[in-house]
This record gives C-alpha cells, sequence and structure tokens, in this order.
C-alpha cells in the first residue's frame, strides 16, 4: 500500500482518492432490490454504521466495484465488490417516533448486506 506524504496531501485532496477497480465483479443486487444489512460486530473498524445493522431496506443505485476497507485496512487484501446506495426509511432505523416520510440514504458494500426476507 503506497505510503501518502506530505507532497500527496493536497493532490488527494483535490483529486480525491477513489479505491474504485476495475474488476469483473459480478453484482449481487440489483436496482430496486430490497436488502437486509448484516448484523457484524466485528472487533475492528468498520463502515458499518451500527444503527443500520439489522434493517432493511432498497438498493437505489448500484456504484461499481470498489476495494472493501474492512479487509485492505488490515492488509487483508482488497476483496473487490460493488458498493450500492440504499434508502432507508427513518421508522425503520429509529421507529415510529421517526418522520413517516423521511429517508437515509447510505453506500453499503456488499459484505454488509443479505437479501430481505
Amino acid at each position: 500500500m503506497p505510503v501518502i506524504t506530505k507532497d500527496l496531501v493536497s493532490v488527494l485532496i483535490n483529486t480525491g482518492g477513489s479505491t474504485r477497480v476495475a474488476k469483473p465483479v459480478a453484482p449481487r443486487f440489483r436496482v430496486g432490490d430490497r436488502v437486509l444489512v448484516r448484523t457484524l460486530n466485528p472487533e475492528h473498524h468498520t463502515r458499518l454504521p451500527r444503527y443500520a445493522r439489522g434493517k432493511r431496506g432498497t438498493v437505489e443505485h448500484d456504484h461499481g466495484v470498489f476495494v472493501f476497507p474492512d479487509t485492505s485496512a488490515h492488509d487483508e487484501g482488497e476483496k473487490p465488490q460493488h458498493v450500492y446506495t440504499v434508502r432507508f426509511v427513518a421508522r425503520e432505523l429509529w421507529g415510529p417516533s421517526a418522520p413517516e416520510r423521511d429517508t437515509l440514504r447510505l453506500d453499503l458494500w456488499d459484505d454488509y448486506l443479505d437479501p430481505a426476507p
């Protein structure tokens, strides 16, 4: 993994540091699919928000294939997979007191999702 030096910081800020990869990985989900966020409790850092674990949402967009940060950050390989925008209704995440028309969208990797029953 490349070392980010002081000279590279401004370049990354101005151009971004995308982890998109050009690998032929089949998507597990399509736009409109209902998904269930896995209830994972790893001992290490994850990009999976705790408040979304065990909740149901709908895939709105497939962003393509990216490095999976949970393995990459621990030198366990890129594990390339699709990232999806998943739409959740607020009441699914925070219960009946949440405004009924509010929604939240999260970008989530394949490994965080299962098909909703």
